[in-house]
């Protein structure tokens, strides 16, 4: 995460990272953003809202389902450990503002993108999409 953060030029930030199971990530998702099933990662961005510039080194929390990335990591030919790193950037670019729900395209492929590149810097392979 360091090294994402440094290369991101947020090296000063803080991020808190939770790895669950998909029982775990289901019951965070039905309590905080009321959908009730589990998913892939959340992110919990702390400088949103009308607090966020009370601590600005603290990018928030990601929330990680082991089980969905391992099963989800095997489609995609990814070790376990190459798939909790790419549902990491994902959370992490959620953080930094980065979204691929409710925009248009071109926000997805920047995202997408965003992804490839912090992906290819951590494993030195292209993620194949």
């Amino acid at each position: 995460m360091a090294r994402l953060l440094r290369y991101l030029g947020h090296s000063d930030a803080e991020v808190s990272m939770l790895l669950v199971d998909d029982e775990g990530i289901r019951e965070i998702n039905r309590s905080y953003l009321q959908r009730d099933y589990s998913t892939n990662v959340i992110s919990f961005a702390m400088r949103e809202g009308p607090y966020g510039q009370l601590h600005p080194q603290v990018l928030g929390d990601i929330v990680i389902s082991v089980e969905t990335a391992c099963r989800q990591g095997d489609k995609g030919a990814l070790s376990m450990t190459e798939s909790l790193s790419f549902f990491m950037i994902h959370g992490l670019l959620h953080l930094l503002g980065y979204d691929h729900e409710g925009v248009d395209a071109r926000d997805i492929q920047r995202m997408e993108e965003k992804e490839d590149e912090l992906f290819f810097l951590l494993h030195r392979f292209s993620l194949q999409r």
